[in-house]
């Protein structure tokens, strides 16, 4: 196979993984409870159709609901910790690697307050 072939592969395959894993370490015991009731929390306030930014904005309408996704993936993985995320965890270490690399990104971009809010909230 090509690098090519290789990443088109790594690109279809990211979005079933990380929905997996994330069901996966929903479901787990060793991951905070705290952190659970966090995740479900913001997964609530993207289903219901009362936003604090109206998506009828252009571009600023979505960038809550984006930086709350973001936030929330990233603070499931990181308080399931190496170990249990490995475990769950159906791709190749380097498409998780790059996820994780993604993630790290978009939670920097977090404005400071809404992210130290986020943290106490989540523990």
């Amino acid at each position: 196979m090509t690098d090519r072939t290789l990443q088109l592969r790594d690109a279809v395959t990211v979005v079933p993984a990380l929905i997996k894993l994330l069901t996966r370490l929903l479901k787990d015991p060793r991951v905070p409870r705290r952190t659970k009731v966090v995740v479900g929390a913001i997964l609530a306030y993207l289903v219901v159709p009362i936003d604090l930014i109206p998506d009828a904005l252009p571009v600023v309408g979505q960038i809550d609901d984006l930086f709350l996704v973001v936030y929330a993936v990233h603070r499931l993985i990181e308080a399931a910790g190496d170990e249990v995320v490995l475990e769950h965890w159906d791709g190749s270490h380097d498409l998780l690697e790059l996820v994780r690399t993604v993630l790290d990104f978009g939670a920097g971009l977090i404005p400071r307050p809404l992210r130290f809010l986020l943290a106490r909230l989540s523990g």
